[in-house]
């Protein structure tokens, strides 16, 4: 067992271990890692064992089981966000007082966002890259519970997301409505009679529902006969094209499927509806980068959405 030093003085050295510790825990393992990191496994590994030898635990466990963090590694973890957190925010209060916008910034959005032309996330950012060339930007893609859940522990500085009942400490502005429809694939035996359904006949068929959805009170995802789960709209896809399974997707995001002839929509007038987009940040956010990105979000998204 690695005996436990007496006291630990951070260095440039250990922020860098202890970011690269963090990449491995996100995409949970060493060979994911590698692309964002531009390292190989084995020097990952090397990097992580000279980490857990600074500290006097181990963080991890590797090999044939797979990657999984100790109950000590859990702690490090939670407590590095926090700690690379600070730092991050410290480089952008001394980039104020110098005059200038620097630092990080951590954007979370759901997927399928490129094809809603009405809601120009590209456009955003690069007003903000405009306004603020010496930020780092990182932007990530997840479901909406774990969009809230990071930017809670304070992983990401700003979410863009359709969940409809933010928690107390953050704040949420409506940027605009995307339309949702129930969709059937191409081999699906509901694909041809699209037009000659009941509510009914539809709601007997398996449906692919969305995990974040799941203990809500609404009439959306209830009624149908869930035989599988995602909380991604290119997997509901997926499973909507395999013809086996109903779904619902952003028309948007549908409508190349639609053109395809490979998708169709299914009682639009019952079933279709829309879901509101938000801009959410926590409350006591003063990050005067992350404020910028969130006026150039509601500037370029928003519809009549108030100011911060």
């Amino acid at each position: 067992m690695t005996r436990k030093p007496a006291n630990i003085t951070f260095s440039p050295t250990d922020l860098r271990l202890l970011r690269i510790f963090q990449a491995v825990v996100r995409h949970e393992g060493f060979a994911a890692a590698q692309d964002e990191l531009g390292l190989t496994p084995g020097t990952i590994s090397n990097h992580i064992t000279h980490l857990e030898t600074r500290f006097g635990v181990r963080l991890c466990e590797r090999g044939r089981r797979g990657f999984s963090l100790t109950a000590d590694g859990v702690r490090i973890h939670e407590a590095g966000e926090s700690l690379l957190r600070s730092v991050e925010n410290f480089a952008s209060i001394v980039g104020s007082v110098r005059g200038e916008l620097a630092g990080t910034v951590h954007l979370g959005t759901v997927d399928a966002m490129h094809t809603n032309d009405e809601a120009p996330l590209d456009r955003a950012i690069a007003k903000f890259s405009g306004l603020a060339p010496k930020v780092m930007l990182h932007v990530e893609i997840a479901s909406p519970q774990d969009l809230l859940q990071r930017l809670l522990d304070g992983r990401y500085s700003v979410i863009l997301t359709p969940t409809a009942d933010p928690h107390p400490s953050v704040v949420s502005i409506p940027l605009y409505d995307e339309e949702q429809r129930l969709y059937c694939g191409k081999n699906h035996p509901l694909y041809d009679i699209a037009g000659e359904l009941s509510l009914a006949a539809v709601r007997k068929q398996p449906y692919v529902g969305r995990t974040y959805m799941q203990g809500l009170n609404n009439d959306r995802d209830s009624g149908f006969d869930h035989r599988a789960m995602t909380s991604h709209m290119e997997a509901i896809a997926i499973l909507i094209k395999s013809g086996r399974y109903l779904g619902y997707l952003p028309v948007h995001f549908a409508q190349p499927f639609v053109e395809r002839l490979e998708m169709t929509s299914l009682l639009d007038h019952e079933l279709s509806y829309n879901d509101t987009f938000s801009l959410v940040l926590r409350k006591d956010e003063r990050n005067r980068a992350t404020m910028l990105l969130s006026r150039c979000l509601q500037e370029e998204l928003g519809k009549n959405a108030s100011a911060l």
